[in-house]
């Protein structure tokens, strides 16, 4: 079964042909438990969001911040498996239509077997895979792999990648690429700031042609609006994590992340 790589290159040109940037948020599989992450992911589908990226729990997340290694946590010491990720991504794909990606660092999918994971991965109705921590160098076992059955490969690129560097990501990658708005971990700031704006330029110029989503402290519609205004999708993880966090309960927590994604959809809209 093939994955859904060319749903996701369809959404993100939707989003575009209505002169918007698409909305893309992020929660962890299996926060607060796998029932209520997979009712949170479907609420904030169903509140705005165009693509979600599923996190695939990691002991040691080292591009996450205190919020989302907060909720890995949570996932991690109620059990969460692999299999439960892909359920996540199978059942939030098969309720809304719209496309799920998995984000994860490499070390997970390495032990489980990259051919096993993307063969599950597609058959769950996957988009692809968000790899943070795969050097585009080594990543050609992985690409073999996600071709094969219609994954997308989402590489991420900082501030601090060279030009050289993000011609090399962009003529491997598909989807999309994932532009990190600022040097550092996942949270929520005051500002995104301009280098965002320059690296979102930068990626452009490699004449890849692959959308650039901006990622990495935008928490608000105004934040998202400013994004929107430069880039081809935003990406919202850390506040989407901390409405569940601050809610009383788990039903109150999926509320608000539902109104949280269409406060952000009117953001993405509104650009500045």
């Amino acid at each position: 079964m093939s994955g859904n790589i060319q749903l996701l290159s369809d959404t993100l040109a939707a989003a575009k042909a209505e002169d918007r940037s698409a909305l893309i948020a992020y929660l962890p599989a299996g926060f607060p438990t796998v029932d209520g992450g997979i009712a949170a992911i479907k609420a904030v589908l169903e509140g705005g969001a165009d693509v979600v990226e599923v996190g695939l729990p990691h002991s040691d997340p080292v591009l996450d911040g205190p919020v989302i290694q907060t909720a890995d946590d949570i996932a991690l010491r109620g059990g969460v498996k692999i299999a439960d990720v892909l359920r996540t991504v199978r059942e939030a794909h098969a309720a809304t239509g719209k496309p799920i990606l998995v984000m994860t660092y490499w070390n997970p999918i390495d032990r489980y077997g990259v051919e096993r994971f993307t063969a599950e991965l597609a058959e769950a109705g996957g988009a692809g895979c968000i790899l943070p921590d795969l050097p585009v160098q080594e990543s050609a076992l992985w690409r073999e792999h996600a071709d094969k059955h219609g994954l997308a490969t989402v590489f991420v690129v900082a501030p601090s990648s060279k030009d050289e560097r993000l011609a090399q990501i962009t003529a491997v990658g598909s989807g999309f690429v994932y532009a990190a708005s600022l040097m550092g971990v996942t949270g929520t700031r005051a500002s995104v700031g301009a280098q965002a704006h320059d690296l979102v330029r930068r990626t452009r110029a490699t004449g890849a042609g692959l959308p650039v989503c901006v990622g990495l402290g935008v928490s608000n519609a105004e934040q998202a609006a400013e994004v929107a205004g430069f880039a081809d999708g935003v990406i919202v993880g850390s506040a989407f994590v901390k409405r569940m966090l601050d809610a009383p309960d788990d039903a109150a927590g999926v509320e608000a992340v539902r109104e949280l994604a269409g406060e952000l959809a009117k953001g993405v809209r509104r650009q500045t």
